[in-house]
């Protein structure tokens, strides 16, 4: 497998500024891998962080983390990224733990929406993955 993937991030003059995202992430000769919405779980099924948005938010990037590595990828190669949260005004905690792991000079494309509950009340927080390997 050689590295003949191309990821070109783009921010077009005339659309509003970026806070930790980029507009448009254009790919090509790549492989595209998708990753479940995740959740504050750990390795044992067991909910990490009840209550406590930074430490979920910090649990879920480890899982992405994780399923990155088992693809054979790692956050620098995350194009896309989807956060579900219940609270949207809490999003500066889930952007400064997101930027301890993303690259933040070329940030992937986002989108954060606000939902009445996840999958249980426990969970605060969700986020889906798109990433892209070397074909």
């Amino acid at each position: 497998m050689g590295n003949n993937k191309e990821v070109k991030y783009i921010n077009p003059e005339g659309m509003p500024p970026t806070f930790g995202y980029t507009h448009v992430v254009e790919v090509k000769n790549a492989r595209s891998i998708y990753i479940s919405g995740q959740l504050a779980l750990d390795n044992e099924g067991q909910i990490v962080g009840k209550g406590d948005l930074a430490t979920q938010t910090k649990q879920v990037f480890e899982n992405i983390n994780k399923a990155l590595e088992a693809a054979g990828a790692c956050f620098k190669d995350v194009v896309k990224l989807t956060f579900f949260l219940t609270d949207i005004s809490n999003m500066k905690v889930v952007r400064e733990i997101r930027d301890q792991y993303v690259n933040t000079a070329n940030p992937p494309a986002s989108s954060a929406v606000e939902v009445r509950k996840l999958i249980s009340e426990d969970f605060l927080i969700e986020i889906e993955a798109i990433a892209v390997g070397d074909l």
